[in-house]
């Protein structure tokens, strides 16, 4: 298969292509940082300087809590701009909290790999952000090798245990099952995908001892960590369900069942010697042995709806490599992650529409560029919920759906100056699939962390990882949460006598959003590495930071405080406590129809640029980028 940069040329005679995955100190002053982030909720804190190579960029945390079913973490204040951008001469993470920075960069120091870093930070991640993602849950992984030009994309995600039927999530009349009622307890569980994903991995990538990546988790583990306004908040917005159960009550809540409060240390010894034993025995010390015993007993007799995953389930758990989805996009070449995810398909699919349409002209945060972008995304919307899931288990028409005539038929249904009325139909890719409205999942959690990175030889990282709802099925083992990530098959099963692309099945993984992606220029260099949490809010969080550094020439930084704005096949939303809330008349006389709301996103994102890399944190989190 030809390199990236022999990808971006022949975009020039044809506009789609589909690669395979061949070329194509825990301690004070860290308390500190973490501290004097979030004392002022408005404000933000650059460390190290403001331009320097090291220099880093911390976004404030949120504060005002978000009203279900919004499952991400409970905050939010008005965004923070003009923040510079992170700089950094041979090497730079951008993570969504600054130890889990700090490990990934450590790594980096002592030689580590992308890879290696990225895993050092994911463990730290699983300690102090329990809420969005950790080893009892899943991920995708794009990763770049430069010497070879390999582009490379891990599927972890979870799969549903032997146990699992379509059915899983009716009612006894049929009907289905309310989100909350299906999320809390074992039958929402998934067989956790995350380790295997990271040692397939680092097996390929990694420079560094595996035992070695676990250390700062451990340590930050033993000793505690500051509780982050943020995860403060996620706690204080589900105390209701995470009283349910006693280990997971004991750790997030105080004697009287309230949240314990931000800048309280969190010890987490269980998890520590869980760490321990993985970073010595390797993943098989999770897929087997005493952890194994306890996740499936957890799950087999959870206080509420128990399930039936058994230790076989666990042991038979195997990462993929899968088919990355690469597109010309002008001059640069984009890839994402494929089915399962719908994230990187999507995302081309948007993009591929817009080339007909001269976006780098239209200025961002107008009626004109928020009409055609949201319009394109109600087209690729369709096509997802309609033809994307587990490819193991469904055909998806990838080629299809990327190539570009398609595309342009699909350009050709956009009105400049008419919105479409309502929920638009899937393109004619399958005879299967015509309704005006086929189900969506139920309620895609958003509970998610983004890791960036950039190592000394130019190899790359986007990974993003999940435990789906905010603190998952809120089931604990051995210190770590499990997901609920089988509430993200849809719950209804059929379409009519039409079997969904997304129904449950056993061994079977669910779609997702998450839209981990990277960017490259004509010569086939990575310049862009970027993802986000946000449920299936994520592929606009996506779409618009690349529109805004490719198209719009922003700087890392700008491109990810750009406010949102959102089209699911629906209504076109925008962020509330944004400028965009004004454009709203405009935008109504135009046919859409607006809603306002709170969106939290968490991107982190990387860019490469003439020898110089900038990273950048989401001002709506506690991120960090960092560098040296």
């Amino acid at each position: 298969m030809p390199d990236p940069g022999s990808l971006v040329r022949a975009g020039n005679r044809a506009a789609s292509v589909s690669t395979a995955s061949a070329h194509a100190a825990f301690g004070v002053a860290l308390m500190l940082l973490l501290a004097a982030c979030e004392e002022h909720l408005a404000g933000s804190v650059a460390v190290s300087g403001a331009s320097a190579p090291g220099t880093a960029t911390r976004a404030s945390s949120a504060a005002q809590a978000l009203k279900p079913p919004d499952p991400e973490a409970p905050t939010y204040v008005p965004i923070v701009v003009n923040q510079t951008p992170a700089t950094a001469q041979r090497h730079m993470i951008a993570a969504p909290h600054p130890l889990a920075a700090e490990a990934g960069r450590e790594m980096l120091k002592a030689g580590g790999s992308a890879v290696d870093a990225a895993i050092a930070a994911q463990m730290v991640l699983t300690l102090v952000e329990p809420q969005s993602s950790g080893i009892g849950g899943g991920g995708f992984i794009m990763h770049y090798a430069a010497k070879s030009g390999n582009i490379t994309a891990y599927d972890g995600r979870e799969t549903a245990p032997a146990s699992a039927h379509p059915y899983m999530f009716l009612d006894g009349t049929g009907k289905e099952k309310a989100f909350d009622d299906a999320m809390i307890g074992g039958l929402s569980v998934g067989v956790p995908g995350l380790l295997r994903m990271l040692e397939m991995a680092h097996k390929e990538h990694g420079r560094l001892p595996w035992k070695t990546l676990f250390q700062a988790a451990i340590k930050h583990a033993e000793k505690g960590f500051p509780i982050s306004r943020r995860l403060h908040e996620s706690i204080a917005g589900a105390v209701k369900h995470l009283g349910l159960f006693p280990d997971t009550a004991k750790y997030f809540l105080d004697a009287d069942g309230k949240a314990k409060p931000a800048g309280a240390i969190l010890v987490n010894k269980p998890l520590a010697a869980t760490l321990q034993l993985i970073a010595e025995r390797g993943p098989d010390a999770f897929y087997s042995g005493p952890i194994a015993d306890d996740l499936v007993k957890t799950v087999q007799q959870a206080p509420r709806n128990p399930a039936g995953m058994k230790k076989s389930d666990l042991a038979g758990y195997k990462a993929k490599k899968r088919d990355p989805q690469c597109m010309p996009y002008h001059e640069h070449l984009l890839c994402g992650m494929g089915p399962p995810s719908s994230g990187g398909l999507t995302v081309l699919q948007i993009l591929g529409i817009l080339q007909k349409f001269n976006v780098a002209q239209m200025k961002p945060g107008s009626v004109e560029s928020v009409h055609v972008i949201a319009e394109a995304s109600r087209l690729a919307f369709a096509d997802r919920n309609a033809f994307i899931g587990d490819p193991d288990f469904v055909s998806v028409p990838t080629a299809g759906m990327l190539a570009p005539d398609y595309l342009e038929k699909r350009a050709g249904e956009i009105s400049l100056s008419r919105a479409a009325s309502g929920k638009v139909a899937p393109g004619a890719l399958s005879a299967k699939h015509t309704r005006l409205s086929l189900p969506d999942a139920v309620a895609e959690g958003d509970s998610t962390d983004h890791v960036s990175v950039i190592d000394a030889d130019g190899n790359a990282v986007a990974m993003t990882t999940s435990i789906e709802h905010q603190f998952g099925s809120r089931l604990m083992v051995r210190g770590f949460l499990l997901n609920n990530q089988l509430t993200d098959f849809n719950f209804t099963p059929n379409d009519g006598n039409v079997p969904v692309p997304n129904r449950v099945a056993p061994g079977k993984r669910p779609r997702s959003s998450m839209a981990p992606t990277l960017v490259f220029d004509g010569q086939g260099r990575v310049v862009m590495a970027v993802g986000s949490p946000g449920g299936s809010r994520i592929i606009g969080y996506v779409l618009n930071s690349i529109i805004a550094a490719l198209d719009w020439k922003l700087n890392i930084q700008e491109a990810l405080e750009l406010p949102h704005f959102v089209n699911r096949n629906g209504k076109t939303e925008l962020e509330a406590g944004t400028p965009l809330e004004k454009l709203r008349p405009a935008l109504e006389k135009l046919g859409h129809e607006v809603d306002v709301v709170r969106m939290q996103s968490g991107l982190h994102g990387l860019m490469a640029v003439d020898g110089r890399l900038t990273g950048g944190a989401d001002p709506r989190g506690v991120g960090l980028a960092v560098g040296d």
